[in-house]
């Protein structure tokens, strides 16, 4: 078996340009990428393609889901994925690409009281890659802090 690898197309060779734009590759070896779907991801590169050397970009959102040919709902699902892993902060229409070695912590879900009880799908987190456990402990959490222990 040869390991060695070797250049499909050197014509087409990759260098890395001079700019500060790349990809980290702690997004795929740290499991990032797998706490988010697609459209968020999708969001990520395009973000990471477009942010100036400290992370920041003001791509509106109108423009933002029409060149990633996705709805508002969407877009705002997925940066709230990305905010919600410590990848991506944003406010007042302004993105910031976050450094992957200083996670940030994770946001508690706004709590909303409906006639007396937790309204759960407000604390559930969105996506296909909810970790059951944690937001079990997350409700507990919830439940504790507004003295209703279960």
């Amino acid at each position: 078996m040869n390991s060695s690898k070797q250049v499909i197309c050197s014509e087409r060779l990759r260098l890395i340009p001079a700019q500060f734009s790349w990809v980290d590759q702690r997004l795929v070896r740290d499991r990032h990428l797998d706490q988010v779907n697609a459209f968020a991801a999708a969001l990520y590169l395009f973000l990471i393609t477009v942010a100036d050397a400290q992370g920041l970009s003001w791509y509106g959102d109108t423009q933002v889901a029409r060149r990633l040919s996705i709805d508002d709902a969407c877009l705002r699902r997925a940066r709230s994925d990305l905010i919600r892993t410590g990848l991506l902060a944003y406010a007042g229409g302004l993105y910031q690409v976050l450094a992957l070695d200083n996670p940030l912590p994770t946001p508690p879900a706004p709590v909303q009281l409906i006639e007396g009880s937790i309204n759960v799908s407000s604390c559930v987190p969105a996506g296909p890659t909810t970790n059951r456990t944690a937001v079990r402990e997350h409700l507990a959490a919830l439940y504790a802090a507004l003295g209703r222990g279960r």
